[in-house]
């Protein structure tokens, strides 16, 4: 089992930054592939950025947006710059067991994680 809790979120100026962070509980975070998702108002959860050996990118955040992990302190990352209005969303974390290439589509379907956080909010203003 393996709970999250996702940190960071707040109101930001287009343009401006923001850190997200996901601490993971559990022994066993590094066996873990570590997925970002968000959701806006109205639409769909949708793929951000997932990481184990290697990282992969929404082409919408490509640039912009890093992933990464510590795995000693059991989490995991998004640092997100130069954000616009619509990166507005709630943003999710989420652990998957699977254990495949990142890069590949498996990795941008909600149904590939075993686990998901709470959500936190983003706002971006213009």
């Amino acid at each position: 089992q393996v709970q999250l809790v996702e940190s960071g979120g707040g109101l930001v100026q287009a343009g401006g930054s923001l850190r997200l962070s996901c601490a993971a509980s559990g022994r066993t975070f590094n066996n873990y592939d570590m997925g970002w998702f968000r959701q806006a108002p109205g639409k769909e959860r949708e793929f951000v950025a997932a990481i184990n050996w290697s990282e992969s990118y929404a082409d919408s955040v490509k640039g912009r947006f890093t992933i990464s992990r510590d795995n000693p302190k059991n989490t995991v990352y998004l640092q997100m710059n130069n954000l616009k209005p619509e990166d507005t969303a709630v943003y999710y974390c989420a652990a998957s067991n699977s254990r495949r290439d990142v890069s590949s589509n498996y990795y941008f379907r909600l149904t590939s994680y075993n686990y998901w956080g709470q959500g936190t909010q983003v706002v971006v203003s213009s």
